[in-house]
């Protein structure tokens, strides 16, 4: 037996949550006593896929295979079976992203394996196997118990501290077996945001409402989330109105992210735009309605107009950067 934890890639570079997945898959094959080994999908190089040796990563098995770029779930879930059919992984972890969500119930039925989403962090216990996700859109923890031996478990961004642990890395070849026939997704163009910080990798993410009356108004929110090095994000009256883009609308029907830090502007709250938001390490909110839902969420709040709190928070934030 042993613990498999895949290791996506974004045009062959790693990023954050693969370091939170290293550390996670390395304790929690230390509290099973188990070997834990890392399989990644698609071109990277050796350097790259070698920094996981900092996490307890001494093992990366690689299939190099550059269709896996089409991100065809179904190819991807075939080579991930294979893979834990090679290491002998009776776990498999993931991240609780769009492919996380699309690839692990395709994988846990060819595992035939339990699979829980979302979770939170290191299993409650071991014997039974329990482990702790979020549920009721974020409002209550539940205590999930596994019962195959076989599991698929998705880890929620921003859930689990990275833990440095420096081991020799070394980085087998991987063959899944798969040929063109099996990547059915055809990538036609390719759209990227470039120049601002994506939502899924921001530490800090500045968030605007319909309090912001105005698509004109939110030039104070970029200017402070510049200041911070911060993500743009907005609720879904706000991209409905097609004042920001789609791509940055956060909530239930949007992005789910869990920066360490949350500015919500002229937000009121709303069970759906929370249920996106609730796993923010701090939410800070800004409104002027002292019974604003938000303020129940947030850890700190300020009942008062944006347009006079904004170039307060903006002066503030250049003074703590000079």
């Amino acid at each position: 037996m042993s613990v498999l934890v895949y290791i996506e890639n974004w045009d062959g570079k790693l990023k954050k949550i693969s370091f939170e997945l290293a550390s996670y898959a390395t304790k929690l094959a230390e509290s099973l006593q188990l070997p834990v080994t890392a399989i990644s999908l698609g071109k990277v190089d050796e350097t790259e896929l070698g920094k996981l040796g900092n996490y307890g990563i001494s093992k990366v098995m690689s299939d190099n295979n550059e269709l896996y770029k089409t991100l065809d779930n179904r190819a991807i879930a075939i080579a991930l079976a294979e893979a834990a059919a090679k290491s002998n992984a009776s776990i498999v972890v993931m991240a609780n992203n769009n492919l996380g969500k699309a690839v692990s119930p395709r994988l846990a039925v060819r595992m035939k394996a339990g699979l829980v989403s979302a979770v939170q962090g290191l299993p409650v216990s071991t014997e039974p196997f329990v482990v702790k996700k979020m549920v009721f859109t974020s409002k209550a923890f539940a205590h999930i118990e596994v019962k195959s031996v076989n599991k698929v478990l998705t880890l929620a961004p921003n859930s689990f501290q990275l833990i440095e642990k420096t081991v020799e890395t070394v980085v087998e070849a991987f063959d899944a077996g798969l040929s063109a026939a099996d990547f059915v997704t055809n990538i036609e163009a390719t759209n990227k945001v470039t120049g601002k910080i994506l939502l899924q990798d921001a530490e800090i993410v500045v968030s605007g409402g319909r309090g912001m009356k105005a698509a004109e108004n939110w030039g104070q929110l970029e200017d402070l989330a510049e200041i911070l090095g911060a993500g743009t994000a907005c609720s879904r009256p706000v991209s409905d109105e097609g004042w920001r883009p789609h791509a940055e609308h956060v909530g239930q029907t949007g992005k789910i992210i869990a920066p360490n830090l949350y500015f919500a502007f002229g937000i009121s709250g709303a069970i759906q735009h929370l249920g996106g938001v609730s796993s923010s390490k701090v939410i800070v909110a800004v409104n002027k309605d002292p019974e604003a839902p938000i303020f129940e969420a947030a850890d700190y709040g300020i009942v008062g107009d944006v347009f006079k709190v904004l170039p307060q928070f903006i002066e503030a934030a250049k003074e703590l950067k000079s």
